[in-house]
């Protein structure tokens, strides 16, 4: 194989590869030979069938299925060897073909630039822990308390009111007759809620126990049975019981009921809950933090293929009038993207920084936790679209990138409290949604990134804007 390089433009390059016949020749013969060891053609036993028949029957398929191989395995190679990192795929232009013949072909490629990521130590961003007063700790659970709702019998002559509950049996009728779901036994309403059947709390207001009432409403517009919706019915209601709200005491008890080992576990488990809110968001200010330091290094060049796929993708839903005036802050927010895509990327490959498969699956897994009941739907979802599988894949890439940024930058660690967390976290959305009031400017740090998936060198595929001939798949039976 010989390759030599023309047409510098840039980060374009045609690189000229000559490939003589008698290596497409080998190529030819142990294509032939396995057909030969496969194929069933009537009149010859297996494997005995002549060269000269398996041309005659299959000669353009085979030359097509070789020239396919030589085209996939030579592109890479004298992209490799000529230390050319593709920024998408490289475009192939046929020049001299055939049997017989040696193959000629450019390879049309836009390089990856040059990267330099030297002075990632000198990046400097701040982390942020929340301490969290025990009185905000306190002031949770007593909210947690006021939810967890403690009634307590009443005497037989205390009227209920709002707030109480009211446990009783009814039967009910329509038009003197009874109905599918028409009785219930120790039905219970917290009056005030107004759950039941609109209006029916009210009617049991000041009502006490061992009392019987009768309640006349109108049912709802949606009840199940069609026929009786918007009707009047008479509910013959016998009151067993009626509790009053206690306030819960906060102990060791109350702590256990909620799955904690006594209060002070539970005070734990809740310092850590409000913490854990303020996590997620306090890291993706970081991540912010550290993703501006980025954008400020030096690339020379953004690939032109790069940034219309990228304007694409931002013009997306946009008519075609849309999209020219919003073409230069486009093209703007695309140079952005990319160029930390490159950063970002080339971090990772000088650092071998690689995405197993176990870490796919344990992220899927993480997911399968959050949606309880769905599990089948996210693993039908994942198996069914390789996209999404290849999106994961990216995240986890860029999420192990910035972790390592993270050890080699220099961190400075904020101990913060809750009150000065909201503040620095409504002042990020205030600025982030100051910046973006139109399409062209969405760029939060997980736009950005998704660049270093388009920026990553191309995998082995290649175009071709020349074909030989239309080719048929080689039958081996």
């Amino acid at each position: 194989m010989k390759v030599t390089v023309e047409n510098k433009k840039g980060l374009n390059k045609d690189l000229k590869v000559l490939i003589d016949k008698k290596t497409i020749n080998t190529y030819l013969e142990e294509k032939y030979d396995e057909i030969k060891r496969n194929v069933v053609l009537k009149g010859f036993r297996p494997g005995k069938v002549p060269k000269e028949v398996l041309k005659r029957q299959f000669g353009k398929a085979v030359y097509g299925e070789v020239l396919d191989k030589v085209l996939k395995d030579t592109t890479m190679k004298a992209l490799d060897e000529n230390k050319i990192k593709p920024a998408g795929q490289p475009k192939i232009d046929l020049k001299t073909f055939g049997e017989g013949k040696d193959l000629e072909y450019i390879i049309s490629v836009t390089e990856l630039p040059k990267v330099n990521i030297q002075s990632i130590e000198n990046i400097k961003f701040d982390e942020y822990k929340v301490n969290i007063d025990p009185s905000e700790t306190d002031k949770r659970i007593k909210e947690i308390a006021k939810n967890q709702k403690n009634f307590k019998e009443t005497s037989e002559d205390y009227k209920a009111s709002n707030g109480d509950l009211v446990i009783f049996d009814y039967k009910a009728t329509v038009d003197g007759k009874d109905f599918q779901g028409s009785e219930g036994k120790n039905t219970q309403l917290e009056l005030g809620k107004d759950l039941f059947i609109k209006g029916f709390d009210n009617n049991l207001l000041g009502v006490k126990k061992n009392d019987a009432k009768d309640i006349d409403v109108t049912l709802p517009e949606n009840y199940p049975q069609k026929d009786l919706a918007n009707k009047k019915a008479k509910f013959n209601c016998k009151i067993t019981t009626v509790k009053k709200p206690s306030e819960v005491e906060v102990n060791d008890e109350f702590a256990k009921n909620l799955g904690a080992k006594d209060l002070n576990n539970l005070k734990e488990l809740v310092t850590k809950q409000i913490n854990d809110e303020y996590k997620n968001s306090l890291e993706n200010l970081t991540k912010n933090e550290i993703l501006k330091q980025l954008e400020k290094f030096k690339v020379d060049q953004i690939p032109e293929n790069l940034i219309e796929q990228e304007i694409k993708i931002l013009s997306q839903g946009m008519n075609e009038e849309e999209s020219k005036k919003n073409k230069n802050k486009f093209e703007e927010t695309a140079k952005k993207r990319i160029k930390l895509g490159l950063i970002l990327n080339e971090f990772g490959e000088q650092n071998k920084i690689k995405v197993e498969e176990y870490e796919i699956k344990e992220e899927i897994q993480k997911q399968l936790k959050m949606m309880p009941g769905q599990e089948k739907m996210v693993m039908e979802y994942y198996q069914k679209n390789p996209s999404a599988t290849a999106s994961l894949r990216g995240t986890i890439y860029e999420d192990k990138i910035l972790k390592l940024i993270k050890e080699k930058a220099k961190s400075n660690l904020k101990n913060i409290s809750k009150a000065e967390a909201e503040k620095l976290l409504k002042s990020a959305h205030d600025h982030e949604h100051k910046h973006s009031d139109d399409h062209s400017n969405k760029d939060s740090s997980e736009k950005k990134t998704k660049s270093i998936k388009k920026t990553a060198p191309a995998k082995k595929g290649i175009t071709t804007s020349k074909k030989p001939t239309k080719k048929k798949k080689v039958s081996k039976k």
